[in-house]
């Protein structure tokens, strides 16, 4: 590792919600740090992916997706932490899905309009296009929307052409030392990912609504011995909610505790006893104080 040679820098990954952004930074850190569902809205935090090699530390910044509607406070939140994500970088990803450009794409490429610094655009889930000969059209409309460095279609699902994209935004970093140890992956704590591991199995879990109006908050975090005992409080948004997500006799609420503590196993390399609690919040999302109470400070 030659310090002279060494290139280190931000680079934010935004896009309209469920392009598939956390499913490309974890393909391009190489594990599970942001979390994935087909709900949009999923990721509600700026997450930090860290990769190190022996020339480079690229520090990939994970945003909310951005979108034109803002009814509540939580929606206003996330476009702030996005739209934040832009101050302060080397490099910007944006990525679309597909060949599909939506209003929310204009909306978010109207964002960029203040952006001083490369801006590369990735096209996103090619593996799901049936008819190939219309991604080339799809390109050029694109590069004459924006002055693109680059435009790079890609799968994150499979990893196609993830090495292209990893060595563009390489060649826009600054030369630098790295600003992180070699082994660290996240600026994320253990507690973090505890929360948004069992958030991503409820998300997966429930129907199209009761998702953003619910929220994970760790309540304890102790390390007993070789064990890890976490306890969770799931807070919901409406008392008819509450039933919902423990499910008939439990058993929906059982699934998330297993499948999230199976994932925590995994993620933290030890055994985990967790325990989880549905409590109501009304109308927690559409609240302020309620939000920053909850974690959502914009960091």
């Amino acid at each position: 590792m030659s310090d002279n040679n060494f290139r280190c820098g931000f680079v934010a990954l935004v896009g309209r919600p469920n392009v598939g952004k956390s499913t490309l930074l974890n393909r391009l850190i190489g594990q599970k740090i942001s979390i994935t569902s087909r709900r949009p809205q999923t990721t509600r935090h700026r997450i930090l992916g860290i990769k190190t090699q022996r020339d480079y530390q690229i520090l990939f910044v994970d945003t909310p997706g951005l979108h034109a509607k803002q009814p509540r406070a939580m929606n206003r939140y996330l476009n702030r932490a996005a739209a934040d994500s832009l101050h302060d970088v080397d490099v910007v990803i944006l990525v679309v899905e597909g060949t599909r450009w939506q209003v929310d794409d204009d909306w978010v490429l109207q964002r960029l309009q203040g952006v001083s610094c490369p801006v590369i655009a990735v096209i996103n889930k090619i593996d799901r296009i049936e008819d190939k000969q219309s991604l080339l059209p799809f390109m050029q409309s694109l590069a004459s929307r924006y002055a693109f460095v680059e435009i790079i279609p890609l799968s994150a699902r499979t990893g196609d052409q993830l090495p292209q994209l990893e060595a563009a935004a390489v060649a826009h970093l600054p030369l630098s030392a790295p600003f992180y140890a070699p082994d660290q992956v996240t600026d994320r704590s253990q507690r973090f990912i505890a929360a948004e591991l069992v958030r991503e199995k409820l998300f997966r879990k429930l129907g199209e609504e009761i998702p953003y109006g619910l929220t994970v908050e760790i309540e304890s975090f102790k390390q007993d011995g070789r064990l890890l005992r976490i306890h969770a409080l799931i807070w919901v948004a409406k008392a008819g909610h509450k039933p919902i997500v423990i499910g008939h006799k439990g058993q929906l609420l059982k699934e998330v505790g297993r499948e999230a503590r199976e994932d925590m196993q995994q993620t933290f390399g030890q055994k985990v006893f967790l325990q989880l609690w549905v409590k109501v919040k009304e109308g927690w999302a559409d609240d302020e104080r309620a939000l920053q109470s909850l974690g959502y400070d914009g960091s």
